[in-house]
């Protein structure tokens, strides 16, 4: 059988990008990104977050992100045995580890899809509220009740039906849901845009402070953030990339992936910035209307969720923009889910289990650990920022992988390898073996540091404080260490069962 018609492949680049950036764009975009930018943003404005974060694009997501692609094609398995293919079977437990934090992350990921495709039907079936207080009564109505559960657990099926069938499926979903995406965040902005006063946001968005640059929480912002939109390090798209043709380069792709997710970003928060402002600019100032932003609410619930239902029932035409900005977010959220899932089923088929078991198994896991989130968004916040930071764990895992294979012979025999295909260079192998254990090494220990001597020193070992160092030490250890006890008996089995490289 030719590789075009191979069920076990993407069956064209085009389809396979459209579903890598359904990893990539997803709520982190839209959701969270346009708070962690008004969270990091100084009296001038937020460009100086934005600089560190394209920094960190260039320096951490695409070159991490151009490994993956060049991992899952060589490996031709999930991250488990990939790892134990490339850096060998004794570390097949840090591929374990990068797939448990990127499970951790769908458990209440979930959680939030719900939340998503709650307020599409409520935006379409109900009158948007026109206070605070109504839009909050409506927020905790929906917290009160059992429907976040409900939404959850419709969130699983459906990414569950779409993973059964394989990536034929998760190609097909991706030719429709990623296109109509794009389309709605581009009538988006340009309904932004001519709002009165958006570009006063749109200008706050891109004019820096440069003092914030000595906050060391903005580059660890940027950075986890960073992570989040691209999929960087998650093992996503290394899971995906098992799924290319052989044909396909990984070094285009990896920067059209990179810099299209960020281009998405970038209009989400376009819209958002210049739709908050135009709307409650007529009332606050600056500092009022960019403390609003940040004042989210429990688990990022706030600016998405309470006010941005408001600032549409201020608008003219405010009622099919929310409902188009709803479906775009519950869309983006969705494919991202997918490729959760499927990442979580592609390990356990590794093992040698049949994919509708492995599948059924990963879903009622997938129910059961986010119900915690799903009843208490205290304990997703909790979820957030425990498994956010660990991505940058994940990355170096991922660089650790190539430098114990050989970060120049694969290069030369698997990157640079394809025909037609841009040439990563030196360059890359510097930035994959040097550059990204550094940033991880250096910003994880200068943010703990800072966590437990500054912010926080007085609950800094209080494993129970949900925002602490020690909350992220004792879930990670006890993830990691679980993890390496159990490495053989994850090594093995999947090396048994592995099909042939390419």
């Amino acid at each position: 059988m030719s590789a075009t018609h191979d069920p076990n492949r993407f069956s064209s680049r085009i389809g396979m990008l459209l579903a890598v950036l359904g990893i990539a764009v997803g709520t982190g975009n839209i959701w969270r990104f346009p708070r962690i930018a008004s969270q990091s943003a100084g009296e001038e404005g937020a460009g100086a977050f934005l600089l560190v974060w394209l920094f960190f694009l260039v320096t951490w997501s695409v070159p991490l992100i151009i490994a993956e692609y060049a991992m899952g094609r060589k490996g031709r398995m999930g991250v488990v045995g990939t790892f134990a293919r490339i850096a060998g079977e004794r570390f097949a437990w840090m591929g374990a580890f990068v797939g448990f934090v990127a499970t951790a992350i769908m458990f209440y990921y979930s959680v939030v899809t719900g939340w998503c495709v709650y307020y599409l039907v409520h935006t379409a079936s109900s009158p948007l509220p026109s206070s605070t207080d109504q839009a909050t009564a409506a927020w905790d109505a929906f917290q009160a009740g059992g429907l976040p559960v409900l939404f959850h657990a419709l969130a699983m099926g459906l990414g569950a039906f779409v993973v059964l069938r394989g990536v034929s499926r998760i190609e097909r979903v991706s030719k429709v849901l990623m296109p109509t995406l794009l389309a709605i965040v581009v009538v988006a902005v340009v309904r932004a845009i001519t709002l009165d006063g958006a570009w006063d946001g749109i200008r706050f968005l891109f004019t820096p402070s440069w003092e914030t640059l000595a906050h060391p929480r903005v580059w660890l912002e940027a950075l986890t953030q960073n992570a989040w939109d691209t999929g960087a390090g998650w093992g996503l798209i290394l899971t995906y990339g098992a799924y290319m043709q052989a044909r396909h380069g990984v070094v285009k792709n990896a920067f059209i992936t990179g810099f299209g997710n960020n281009l998405v970003s970038l209009l989400a928060a376009v819209t958002i910035f210049g739709t908050v402002f135009a709307v409650l600019g007529r009332e606050m100032t600056d500092a009022q209307v960019l403390e609003v932003m940040q004042t989210s609410g429990p688990a990022s619930t706030g600016l998405t969720f309470i006010w941005m239902p408001q600032l549409f029932a201020a608008m003219d035409f405010g009622g099919p923009m929310s409902v188009l900005f709803f479906l775009g977010l519950s869309f983006a959220a969705f494919t991202s889910l997918v490729s959760m899932i499927e990442l979580a089923v592609r390990a356990i088929t590794d093992l040698g289990v049949r994919r509708p078991q492995a599948v059924g198994l990963v879903t009622v896991a997938g129910f059961l650990f986010g119900l915690p989130s799903a009843l208490h968004t205290g304990f997703l916040g909790n979820q957030d920022f425990v498994w956010g930071v660990a991505l940058m764990i994940s990355g170096a895992m991922v660089s650790f992988a190539l430098i114990r294979h050989g970060v120049s012979s694969f290069r030369t025999s698997v990157v640079d390898a394809t025909p037609g295909d841009w040439r990563a260079g030196r360059g890359w192998e510097i930035l994959v073996s040097v550059v990204v254990p550094a940033l991880a090494v250096v910003l994880l220990g200068w943010w703990l540091y800072q966590a437990a001597a500054v912010y926080a020193p007085d609950s800094w070992y209080d494993p129970f404080d949900p925002y602490s160092v020690m909350t992220c030490l004792v879930q990670w250890g006890a993830a990691a260490g679980l993890l390496y006890a159990l490495n053989r008996r994850m090594a093995y089995p999947t090396l048994r069962h592995a099909p042939p490289v390419d």
